[in-house]
């Protein structure tokens, strides 16, 4: 099915978005944004790993990426690598990132004015070459204790910019759930629109459940922000509401289920009889159906410190900014229903796989509501304020490109402007190819590009849709 899960999590600060603006890989969605596209979430492998795999099975030491920078003699265009890293259960890896783009300008105006080649040139074009604007260092650390328990250090320095980026986690699993803690000094999110907001420091303590067999799944949650929110890559517009400094207690129960029309149960079956047959290039991937599955959750959130003092939450303090408030308390409803279809098993070479995921997504009832209320109007400037208050349609294409390679097209609709005369509105778009490793049973290299954030990187990932 299309990731499910992603309707709990979009109501957190945990979810982490794919994204080559840092070098752990990844952003924080902005919690109560209209749910993101499946494909835009990060890998949950750390990116150390994910180099470490590249160098090690495909010997490939140097990952391309593209990301904007405010400085566009930059270019977006940029060749990341891993340096070093040592073996479980502690390692400590460096990875260093290099924007040719600009070297390659100042290197060709360097010689393009010179009068004549000599000594002189040649030491204005070395000077080129330690332009620190030009690369971005990372150091991350982590230690694995016996309890399941790890922890992870990490900091990066990007030329362009003064200050460093810390980070701190902690993982604990427990039999049936997961524990989780997380600071950064500053924390990068993106939001629906694929601006990235960095606020100054953000501190969250996250406990999750896994999916029990009867569909049941909770989640609850502390977090904090300082500072206010600095816009990265915008110059207008309010930080979102959820940003602002404040402490916020939350919780999230959700109940999923799925409804089979059809599906092919030799290939789900899992006996000896399978051990003569061709394996699949992935294994969550390997049988053909139709269904039909929903998830339906609530949320109860409470803002009870907005950094000064124990009341209602007003950002009217921030410049720049229009008066608007965050509820002390809220609860609201959210829902998910996705319809797939798949054929093929994903064994053959050629044409055994063609696979369409149509999900209808609601983030927030109460807003879409009153959106109702107020006849789909565009006065109300609270409703209209709230992106959530409008439903999206998540469309998921992927066809079998020839062997292991699969291309897939993700895009989200908003589902309002079906009704308009301009035509309908695609919200968002990521395309991406992936090659998949029979050997990791569910794991693929990820190349994809977002359009609309003009963003792209290449990517491993384990058992994960």
């Amino acid at each position: 099915m299309a990731n499910l899960r992603t309707a709990i999590d979009s109501a957190f600060w945990d979810l982490n978005i794919a994204s080559p603006q840092t070098l752990d890989g990844w952003a924080k969605a902005v919690p109560g944004d209209p749910f993101p596209l499946d494909a835009s979430v990060a890998s949950r492998l750390l990116r150390p790993q994910q180099f470490n795999f590249f160098s090690n099975a495909l010997s490939h030491r140097i990952i391309p990426s593209l990301s904007p920078t405010s400085p566009k003699d930059l270019g977006s265009f940029s060749l990341q690598s891993l340096f070093k890293i040592f073996s479980p259960p502690w390692w400590l890896a460096m990875t260093g990132q290099f924007r040719p783009r600009k070297l390659i300008t100042n290197i060709k105006n360097e010689i393009s004015n010179a009068d004549e080649f000599d000594l002189s040139t040649v030491k204005d074009v070395a000077k080129h070459f330690i332009d620190k604007s030009l690369f971005s260092f990372g150091l991350t650390s982590q230690f694995t204790f016996p309890t399941s328990t790890s922890m992870l250090f990490s900091v990066e320095s990007h030329g362009e910019k003064e200050k460093r980026r810390y980070k701190m986690m902690a993982f604990h699993k427990l039999p049936d759930h997961d524990l989780t803690l997380e600071a950064a000094w500053p924390q990068l999110f993106v939001d629906h629109k694929g601006k990235y907001w960095d606020v100054p420091e953000s501190l969250s303590v996250d406990l999750s459940s896994l999916v029990s067999d009867s569909g049941l799944r909770y989640h609850f949650g502390i977090h904090k922000n300082g500072g206010n929110p600095q816009a990265m890559n915008a110059t207008d517009g309010n930080p979102p509401l959820p940003l602002l400094p404040g402490l916020c207690a939350k919780a999230a129960f959700t109940y999923e289920k799925i409804k089979y029309f059809w599906r092919d149960m030799e290939a789900e079956e899992d006996d000896e009889r399978q051990i003569d047959k061709v394996l699949p290039y992935d294994v969550r991937l390997k049988g053909p159906h139709a269904a039909v599955s929903g998830i339906l959750g609530s949320t109860c959130a409470s803002w009870i410190w907005n950094g000064r003092n124990f009341s209602g939450i007003d950002s009217e303090n921030l410049e720049g900014s229009t008066r608007s408030k965050r509820s002390r308390l809220n609860a609201d409803l959210f829902g998910s229903v996705c319809y797939t279809f798949q054929h093929g098993k994903f064994t053959k070479d050629f044409g055994d796989l063609t696979r369409v995921d149509a999900r209808l997504d609601i983030s927030s009832a109460s807003a879409l509501a009153k959106k109702i209320m107020n006849g789909f109007k565009s006065s109300t400037a609270d409703v209209t304020e709230q992106a959530s208050a409008s439903p999206r349609l998540n469309l998921i294409f992927q066809q079998q490109v020839g062997g292991p390679v699969v291309f897939r097209a993700d895009s989200r609709i908003l589902l309002e402007s079906f009704t308009r005369k301009h035509g309908v509105s695609m919200e968002d778009f990521i395309c991406s190819l992936s090659y998949s490793f029979r050997s990791l049973q569910s794991g693929k290299v990820v190349a994809w590009y977002s359009p609309k954030r003009k963003e792209g990187m290449v990517e491993l990932r384990l058992f994960e849709f």
